[in-house]
């Protein structure tokens, strides 16, 4: 079973070690968090029937992070601050295993590069090119090794394509 292990995602690994390492530390929020994050890591494993690639494991995290994002906004709507907070503070613990996310300001010239790259092969932006463009710029994202919401990624595209379509 070497296969297995070897392309199990070194990002389940490292959370493994630091579930120990924060018991041992006594540190009984990151301990619930990181055990939390384990059981969807493994969920997720069991679905599929075999183990998680990095990609895969980074898929689920980031997930993760957008449920509790939700969490947020409803708790905060319900005037409950301290869940909030609870919230908060699980984004920045499951946030420290992924890579860096990008705002806005990196996003802006990198939507742009693929919007020109996009109009010079001959695709005519416009409203109807959206899905083309996400796809484009997502897939330059991952291949860069970074990470961005998608819903800013989608607002950034729309107004690009708005911005390019006007003469």
């Amino acid at each position: 079973m070497p296969e297995e292990n070897a392309s199990e995602a070194g990002l389940v690994k490292r959370i493994d070690t630091d579930v120990v390492g924060a018991m041992k530390a006594r540190n009984p929020g990151l301990v619930e968090t990181l055990r939390m994050v384990k059981a969807a890591l493994k969920n997720r494993e069991i679905e599929k029937r075999q183990p998680l690639t990095e990609g895969e494991a980074e898929a689920v995290l980031t997930t993760l992070i957008k449920q509790r994002r939700d969490s947020m906004e409803q708790f905060t709507r319900g005037n409950r601050p301290e869940l909030a907070e609870k919230e908060a503070g699980e984004i920045t613990m499951i946030e420290a295993y992924l890579p860096k996310a990008v705002g806005a300001a990196e996003l802006q010239p990198l939507i742009a590069g693929v919007l020109a790259e996009l109009q010079a092969s001959g695709m005519s932006l416009g409203q109807k090119a959206m899905g083309p463009a996400m796809k484009a710029v997502n897939d330059r994202i991952k291949e860069l090794g970074l990470r961005a919401e998608g819903r800013q990624v989608s607002e950034l595209v729309k107004a690009g394509l708005v911005s390019s379509a006007t003469p």
